[in-house]
């Protein structure tokens, strides 16, 4: 009865909620034990698809939902389509049904200086936690403790965040003397969190750090850090100041602390190349352990550089008197970053996030693409080089021997006919790219001629009853 009034409650936020910002007939309600979602094919992509999420119906799009090509069943839930172009899902509600939240959805549904996964080149560049009393720590271990202090008459508190899917289910805390804790593995990243208490969502109050979630309320922000600035030999002075190109040179942010027998400050600091100094009682300093140095606007600066470190090369070309790099990484600056010339041709080592990214060579003047590599993509009907750092999926299409060219398209490209072109090797065409999280259509173009892929037994039909080769990419 207790998990029934549960579901009521949360149909009826949800109805209000579909009211307010779908203005359609999609809605939540319990008919005969069965918790009912409807969906209103004509709501555009992002209502439907956050209307999938508060239900946490994975396996299930907008995409689907508006081209009709729906399964008969997806998670437990039995879908069918009704009058008018809606679809309705129905589940029975079992005791052991998870109570989903609407703040579930909002609060990620408003993350977008967070949202990005560690590893993929996102919006947030470095970060600096700010506790009044600091509730989430490193362990020596390397795990991340997060405290809820108090409340130990409540019956169970959950944590809930970006790093576990704001979860409803799961993220249970364990009860202290004190509070609650709980322990999580991180990678170096942004974190947004909240925590469920007796079924109500709260910031942490002792995090300085917040962003609104959209509904009126907040979501605490975690940096889990990667990497700690450090100058010695100035003990004595006053005040030290770290400024760089992620924060603006800003001269009153970053106060370095003295840390044994040296001035420290650490940071969350995204992968990527930066120039960065210090301001020593108003004087600027590049840094004396830091070989690496660049200037900018007539002021000499340290340059540090975070990622896949990578050598690009170009054999022979000896007559050549400047030969840049330009691509996709620096706004495909032509005069930027500039080759060495050595015995057999031209080199760059270069650093980048893991990514997937486009380039081409500049040799006097004149544009090229690499002629070593075979992964090429047509934009804006420009060849340009295509270059994955840190893949994290290879296709693979075996036979077609006799094929003069096979490339690859997808969701992931708008399905640009041009695609990228994929090596031959042996018996097998391949390419790899680095994908976020998430669901992943694509196609095969051999020769001019499209086809799903024959290795995979996913897939689902499109508009063109063609069908789609589908690849989910986990976290």
């Amino acid at each position: 009865m207790k998990l029934l009034k549960h579901f009521i409650v949360m149909c009826l936020v949800l109805g209000t909620f579909t009211k307010a910002v779908a203005q359609n007939r999609s809605r939540f309600f319990i008919k005969s034990n069965h918790f009912v979602l409807v969906l209103d094919a004509k709501s555009n992509k992002a209502e439907i698809d956050s209307l999938l999420r508060i239900a946490n119906i994975p396996g299930l799009t907008s995409d689907m939902i508006i081209s009709g090509s729906i399964p008969n069943i997806v998670g437990g839930w039995r879908i069918k389509k009704v009058k008018g172009g809606a679809v309705e899902l129905n589940k029975p509600l079992t005791k052991n049904q998870p109570v989903t939240q609407l703040n579930h959805y909002l609060v990620t549904n408003n993350i977008v200086k967070t949202e990005s996964s560690p590893g993929y080149p996102g919006d947030v560049l470095y970060g600096v936690n700010n506790f009044s009393k600091i509730t989430v720590r490193e362990l020596p271990s390397g795990i991340t403790r997060f405290f809820f202090p108090g409340r130990t008459d409540v019956r169970r508190i959950q944590l809930s965040g970006s790093f576990n899917g704001w979860t409803t289910s799961k993220g249970l805390m364990t009860k202290t003397d004190s509070g609650w804790v709980s322990d999580i593995k991180l990678e170096p990243g942004p974190y947004a969190y909240k925590f469920i208490v007796n079924g109500q969502w709260i910031h942490d109050l002792n995090n300085k750090l917040t962003e609104n979630d959209g509904h009126g309320n907040y979501n605490s922000i975690y940096y889990r850090y990667n990497y700690t600035f450090k100058l010695a030999g100035y003990n004595s002075a006053k005040r030290v100041i770290l400024a760089g190109s992620f924060n603006n040179f800003n001269v009153s942010e970053l106060v370095m602390t003295l840390q044994g027998s040296r001035l420290e400050k650490q940071l969350y600091l995204h992968e990527g190349t930066y120039l960065y100094r210090f301001m020593v009682d108003g004087r600027w300093i590049t840094d004396p352990a830091n070989a690496n140095k660049s200037a900018k606007d007539g002021i000499m600066n340290s340059v540090l550089t975070l990622g896949e470190h990578i050598t690009f090369k170009l054999n022979g070309f000896a007559n050549a008197k400047d030969v840049c790099l330009s691509g996709s990484f620096n706004n495909w600056d032509p005069d930027m970053l500039h080759f060495q010339k050595t015995a057999t041709g031209w080199v760059l080592p270069y650093t980048l996030p893991a990514g997937n990214y486009l380039y081409k060579f500049v040799v006097d003047g004149q544009w090229m693409t690499d002629p070593t590599n075979p992964h090429t993509t047509v934009i804006a009907e420009n060849i340009n080089s295509f270059l994955s750092l840190k893949p994290n999926y290879t296709f693979v299409l075996k036979g077609n021997n006799s094929a003069k060219t096979v490339r690859l398209a997808g969701n992931f490209n708008e399905w640009n006919f041009y695609g990228y072109t994929m090596a031959h090797n042996g018996d097998e065409w391949s390419i790899s790219m680095r994908f976020k999280p998430g669901k992943v259509l694509y196609k095969y173009i051999v020769d001019g001629n499209w086809i799903i892929d024959p290795g995979n037994r996913q897939w689902e039909q499109n508009e063109f009853n063609t069908g789609n080769s589908v690849l989910w990419i986990g976290n």
